[in-house]
């Protein structure tokens, strides 16, 4: 019935795998529900192939058939762009810093942020990209067709708003509450100025800053998520306004241009997650003692190993 096609198989098999106790009765009525013509209607047809409506249809149900919180975490992975290999790490932390994950049955937030990633990669909505030498998942990546149902969903729910990058999303109708900028020319910045970032609760660039960071980015009461890594054109002023940015949980300035932290770090009193890796950050403020709530400082350069 899959006409051969990997991706509708391992999918399916990523649904079988979380339901392991339907009834043979349940496998039917599913079967019947995603295709109108039967097995055998489908042999006598020569093995038609699957279309790509259909193929959708496999992937919408078995996203549609996973709990809700597991959903969510899902959603959040259409802030990356198409093709990009995803650090479970940076996934995870991201995860906490939105207060999608909780502690549960006497496990620790990270510890069942780990237990949703693994979900997914039984669920075979990501897969492995790369393992650390533990055999633990280092980095994973999204089939682009899961991730374009992925996108299409956020988008319909206004979890995410997507700037540039491979996919057309419709501006937001209403207030844009995580933002993920994947372009760097001057119309997409345009695009940006005209939205209500007032409720913006995650900021994800990719690429340059210039031309595509909106002006009143550094401003955002609420954010909780600045994420700018990789990112170019990174100048110190930059420092200063993400000092105003009092909610920021989760901030990753990783591989950009930066050369020194600013005393008033101290005034992000709600940070947990701070990551340096690979820049000309050398030395910390002291004031960086002042963070009470900072659990994670990621500092280093494995390029130079500076640590």
């Amino acid at each position: 019935m899959c006409g051969g096609l990997p991706l509708a198989i391992v999918i399916m098999a990523g649904y079988v795998a979380c339901n392991s106790r339907k009834s043979e009765k349940e496998w039917l009525d599913l079967c019947n529900s995603i295709f109108p013509e039967s097995g055998k209607d489908r042999a006598k047809a020569g093995g038609k192939e699957l279309t790509q409506e259909e193929v959708g249809k496999i992937i919408s149900h078995c996203y549609n058939d996973m709990p809700a919180e597991i959903k969510t975490c899902s959603l959040y992975l259409s802030i990356f762009p198409k093709g990009h290999r995803i650090s479970r790490k940076r996934l995870t932390r991201r995860w906490i810093a939105e207060g999608f994950v909780c502690e549960k049955q006497g496990l620790s937030v990270e510890d069942v942020a780990e237990t949703y990633f693994n979900h997914l990669i039984r669920r075979k909505i990501i897969r492995a990209a790369e393992h650390s030498s533990n055999g633990k998942v280092k980095k994973c990546i999204v089939h682009d067709m899961v991730l374009e149902h992925i996108v299409a969903k956020a988008s319909e729910e206004n979890f995410i708003t997507v700037v540039g990058g491979s996919w057309v999303m419709q501006p937001p109708t209403s207030k844009v509450r995580r933002l993920s900028l994947q372009g760097s020319d001057s119309k997409r910045s345009k695009d940006t100025e005209k939205m209500n970032l007032s409720h913006v609760r995650s900021v994800t660039m990719f690429g340059s800053l210039n031309n595509q960071l909106p002006s009143r980015s550094f401003k955002f009461g609420i954010v909780q998520v600045l994420d700018l890594e990789g990112c170019t054109g990174f100048k110190q002023h930059h420092t200063e306004e993400i000092c105003k940015m009092l909610h920021v949980k989760y901030l990753s300035l990783r591989k950009t241009d930066i050369k020194k932290l600013p005393e008033r770090i101290r005034k992000l009193k709600n940070l947990e997650t701070l990551d340096i890796r690979g820049t000309n950050v050398v030395e910390l403020p002291n004031t960086i003692c002042q963070l009470e709530r900072l659990v994670n400082i990621l500092g280093g350069d494995k390029t130079t190993r500076v640590a």
